[in-house]
């Protein structure tokens, strides 16, 4: 018996080692974003689509037509600019304070067509209760923007409306009385000049037309939050330009959208 084992072991061979088992590997896959994630992903693409449009329409836009235009792109703006200085040089003295006082300032008790006539030029008189020269600037930005975004006729109508509005207005509160919307008897001495409701105007406008809230949360939201605030009549002012700069914007937009729609008149 022990001859035969040792051929048989010298044949076969040392036995062979066993083979590891191998376990297979699992890789995660990356499964679908949250649902609150994906949200977020498309309110910032969201985001950053409308703040590039409106940069390029409310900036890129408008400095590409001053290149173009040059100085004639914003001429309308240096006039109001050096109207407003020169008339606030001349209030500086009694002569001229009485010249400014008879041909531009307006108040809630002298006759509508006095109103009418001296509304044009209390738009270039600075306001009493505001600086001049600070507001300077934010008045040539915002016409210079209105006339390279409206042009110069459109910018010139939309700022007289707006005052218009507002100071007709006004004479409607004051004979209201102080109630919700009123405003009492002595307001109706108030000089009522000034271009900031032009401005408030203008910049709504523009706003509403190109689709820019940036620019209506920056440049009009301010404003409205003043104005409820402190209940004036300049305030009362601004609110009703703002709505009627908003309202001449949308009939302005729904024009120009109805011969691109098809949907002109026939």
């Amino acid at each position: 018996m022990r001859g035969d084992t040792k051929p048989r072991e010298r044949t076969g061979g040392p036995e062979p080692a066993p083979s590891p088992v191998r376990h297979p590997v699992v890789v995660p896959t990356a499964g679908p974003p949250p649902r609150a994630e994906r949200r977020l992903n498309r309110s910032a693409r969201f985001l950053g689509r409308h703040l590039l449009r409106e940069f390029r329409v409310i900036v890129a836009e408008p400095v590409r037509t001053l290149v173009r235009r040059g100085l004639s792109g914003v001429l309308l703006a240096v006039f109001t600019a050096v109207a407003v200085l020169t008339l606030h040089q001349v209030d500086q003295s009694g002569t001229g304070a009485t010249l400014v006082r008879l041909t531009s300032h307006v108040r809630g008790d002298i006759p509508l067509p006095l109103v009418l006539l001296r509304t044009p030029l209390s738009l270039f008189v600075p306001a009493r209760d505001m600086p001049a020269l600070p507001g300077i600037p934010v008045l040539f930005l915002c016409v210079a923007l209105a006339q390279l975004v409206l042009g110069r006729t459109r910018t010139i109508v939309v700022a007289y409306a707006v005052s218009l509005a507002g100071t007709l207005s006004a004479r409607v509160m004051i004979a209201a009385g102080p109630r919700w919307w009123g405003l009492p008897p002595e307001a109706a001495q108030v000089i009522d000049t000034g271009a900031s409701a032009a401005v408030v105007g203008l910049f709504a406008h523009i706003a509403t037309v190109k689709r820019a809230p940036v620019l209506f949360l920056c440049a009009v939201t301010p404003t409205v939050l003043r104005s409820i605030h402190k209940p004036n009549l300049a305030g009362r002012e601004h609110l009703v330009a703002i709505t009627v700069a908003v309202l001449l914007g949308l009939l302005a937009t729904r024009r120009d959208r109805a011969p691109r729609d098809g949907r002109g008149p026939a």
